[in-house]
């Protein structure tokens, strides 16, 4: 007991000392934007985008300048890459079509085309089709922190030391934040991001935009909707994210549904146990899951060129969005459980992208960076790490492999104030909720919050299906549903329910 608690005093001293350092120079004005004029009224330079899907498709790309301040318009500028790929039905063009994929941190800039490639609808020719990577990310301005590591979503590990090792390695990482941050920091937020997409639809000469957002882009959707509600046509929100419990509550709530679809892993496994030799019972396999865990606390597993401990390990273990990719996990864990009896191995090609993902800091579509940027800076977050622990120790009553990382300490608890607040999200913009019953990120209940936010929204449920992103899960009654939306604006005239083919 003794022990625990000088533990708890050191890591209290050591995050004061970080958070003291942190903190200096907040304080940041945040009015309203005007002035705009300069922005809405350039000419886009287009040029080739040297990207193998944007040229297939035939579009162009330019840079669309903003200011990095809305409150300061006369100040400092940053890019905006965007790219256009004009309305493969020109007779019935109705507009553009902007998107987001998620993150926060996504690269967007061909997402747009990705779409009308994998979603399942010819509506997307009436479009033309816009990708935008958001400030901070890809080729428009970007967030550098000079991170060790690519990613920030790690465990806190088995104990109260284990806990205070990851105390200390979030509040390095947003310290390199904060130390390289050349003034963009405070501004990379999704409500800068908002005022960024109506600027865009102003230099493209459109009254209203189109919208489809995965994921974040469902709130960025929302808040764009509340910020603009005049410039919205029309809006396909798919895996939503309910913006009361952005963004704190938006991770915590991963918790239960991932555990549930590692269940559902586990059975499929024990299914297989001649394949994978896991075990025979969901609760043999399970039990597998930790012991490597703590096999990794005890000694990082050594697979290939990478050491992976009980931080990083839950983390490479979450991807259980679809049971498609069960398979996928089912080899990874394999792989995880050789190395940790002693066997040399080499990762199998989606491992190895995982892991030089995890443990290397150059972009792989997504920038962990500029995520934290986005969820430190729309809402701030408590600061004491205690607060954390008891919330992590709480969860592992219910979900022992992934609570303790959807309640984990972030970077956030040791940002700068938020220069505005958070936007409240209510109003009637029509929108088309796309939610999976079971889906494990963003939560059917996530996809209520949102549609009862959105008072004139219709939500479409995908029923008995697990699944992060509808729009591309076989479904003729989603498939015909959206195309009826994108090519008439009409919705259901109720919620409607689907099934998959």
């Amino acid at each position: 007991m003794k022990s625990s608690v000088l533990r708890r005093q050191s890591i209290l001293l050591i995050v004061a000392a970080i958070v003291a350092g942190s903190v200096a120079g907040a304080g940041i004005s945040a009015a309203a934007p005007v002035g705009l004029d300069r922005f809405t009224h350039q000419r886009p330079d287009w040029q080739p985008c040297n990207d193998d899907v944007l040229d297939k498709a035939g579009a162009l790309c330019a840079d669309v300048a903003v200011p990095l301040n809305y409150a300061e318009p006369q100040g400092r500028t940053i890019t905006i890459a965007i790219s256009r790929a004009p309305a493969a039905d020109s007779a019935h063009r109705r507009g553009i079509m902007l998107s987001n994929p998620g993150g926060p941190g996504a690269f967007g800039l061909d997402f747009t085309v990705q779409l009308s490639q994998g979603v399942p609808t010819s509506a997307w020719r009436d479009y033309d089709l816009i990708g935008m990577d958001p400030r901070g990310m890809g080729r428009s301005t970007p967030v550098h922190c000079g991170w060790p590591v690519g990613d920030w979503a790690q465990s806190p590990g088995l104990d109260l030391a284990g806990f205070g090792k990851s105390v200390v390695t979030e509040a390095d990482l947003a310290a390199r934040c904060l130390s390289a941050d050349d003034g963009t920091l405070p501004y990379t937020t999704t409500r800068n991001t908002a005022r960024d997409m109506d600027v865009v639809r102003a230099v493209l000469g459109e009254d209203r935009l189109n919208y489809f957002g995965g994921s974040y882009g469902t709130y960025l959707g929302a808040v764009f909707g509340q910020m603009f509600p005049e410039r919205v046509d029309r809006m396909i929100l798919d895996s939503a994210v309910d913006p009361a419990r952005y963004t704190r509550g938006m991770f915590e709530d991963m918790g239960v549904p991932t555990e549930a679809a590692l269940d559902a892993w586990a059975d499929w496994a024990a299914a297989r146990n001649g394949e994978y030799h896991f075990g025979t019972t969901r609760s043999e396999v399970r039990a597998m899951v930790t012991d490597l865990i703590a096999q990794a606390a005890r000694q990082p597993i050594r697979i290939g060129g990478y050491s992976v401990d009980e931080h990083w390990l839950p983390s490479l273990l979450a991807a259980l969005d679809y049971p498609d990719g069960f398979d996928v996990l089912a080899a990874d864990v394999r792989q995880f459980a050789d190395a940790a009896a002693g066997a040399q191995v080499q990762p199998n090609p989606k491992l190895a992208e995982d892991l030089d993902r995890l443990y290397h800091t150059q972009p792989h579509g997504v920038s962990a960076e500029g995520q934290v940027a986005v969820l430190c800076g729309d809402v701030a977050q408590p600061r004491d790490p205690i607060w954390y622990w008891h919330r992590i120790e709480a969860s592992r009553v219910t979900q022992p492999v992934f609570g303790p990382m959807f309640n984990n300490i972030s970077p956030c608890a040791f940002w700068r104030p938020p220069v505005e607040p958070p936007t409240a999200v209510h109003n009637a913009v029509p929108a088309m909720i796309l939610q999976s019953s079971n889906d494990a990120l963003t939560t059917y209940q996530s996809g209520l919050g949102l549609h009862r936010a959105m008072t004139a929204s219709r939500m479409v449920t995908l029923d008995g299906v697990m699944a992060h992103g509808v729009s591309f899960f076989p479904s003729t009654c989603v498939r015909q549903t959206v195309d009826a939306y994108l090519r008439s604006g009409a919705m259901p005239a109720t919620d409607l329910t689907c099934r998959a083919d």
